[in-house]
């Protein structure tokens, strides 16, 4: 039997953040949540240890993708890869994936983006902090094929 956090079949997310340097990292979300309509917030939980944490600390502006089926090739790069390590912009410009939106690299095929400014930061015990968010952009591109939570088990990308 899962795990009651587990049953729940969340869409999945990539988060763009960038470094000092305006690199760009891509992480994999699923604790995401749009919390307020007017105005449109947003809260996502990022772990502390993480390329995307630290990127936080310095840049306020992000970029949420709501990925699509066709990513499950690249989920394990985005989400198992740390960016500390692997530079994953090298590698999504090598495979050709990345198109422009309003001055964002952004993948391709995604079903919706946003543009994301910081608005807090609340520190909890666990691993991941909670951080808010207003809605700058956004475009919904397609309702169709949303990559979930059920979709990387069924894959066996995780549990």
């Amino acid at each position: 039997m899962k795990r009651p956090w587990n049953i729940v079949n969340p869409a999945v997310y990539s988060l763009i953040s960038y470094d000092e340097n305006d690199i760009l990292n891509m992480n994999i979300c699923s604790y995401v949540s749009a919390v307020s309509l007017k105005p449109k917030l947003y809260l996502i939980a990022i772990d502390y240890s993480t390329k995307t944490y630290k990127n936080l600390k310095q840049n306020s502006v992000v970029v949420l993708q709501l990925l699509s089926k066709s990513h499950l090739k690249i989920i394990r790069k985005l989400g198992k890869l740390s960016g500390y390590s692997y530079n994953k912009e090298k590698y999504l410009k090598s495979k050709g994936i990345l198109n422009d939106w309003e001055k964002h690299l952004v993948l391709k095929n995604v079903c919706a983006l946003l543009e994301l400014k910081k608005m807090s930061e609340i520190n909890i015990d666990g691993d991941h902090a909670i951080f808010t968010f207003s809605v700058s952009k956004f475009k919904t591109l397609s309702e169709d094929s949303v990559l979930t939570f059920k979709d990387l088990i069924d894959n066996k990308i995780i549990l």
